[in-house]
């Protein structure tokens, strides 16, 4: 009987995206989703930020997910003063858009 044991190269999730390319750019986009979430959620008054999430950012249009409708109309509000706080931080987006997702809905990017 052999002694031979296969030898397992273990890397994590992020690793193996990293190497793909397609992957990568993915993991990209979402991470610079939250980045953004995070410059603006200091924004939003403090019982709307468990409302929200980062959503789909494509063609410098970013996505908020917002769990309730009367919480996305209280963010569709502020939005001006979002898009203004995103682009003096140096990000590109163009427009937030608004979507009312429960939560236990995914996110789709």
């Amino acid at each position: 009987m052999s002694n031979y044991r296969p030898t397992y190269n273990m890397r994590s999730l992020e690793q193996a995206a990293g190497d793909a390319p397609t992957l990568a750019a993915l993991q990209a986009r979402i991470a610079k989703s939250q980045a953004h979430l995070e410059r603006v959620k200091p924004l939003l008054p403090p019982a709307l930020r468990s409302q929200v999430r980062s959503g789909p950012l494509t063609d410098g249009q970013w996505c908020i997910l917002v769990r309730s409708a009367p919480a996305a109309v209280k963010i569709r509000q502020l939005l001006p003063r979002l898009l203004d706080a995103l682009n003096q931080s140096g990000a590109e987006v163009s427009a937030i858009r608004v979507k009312i997702q429960g939560p236990t809905e995914r996110a789709v990017y």
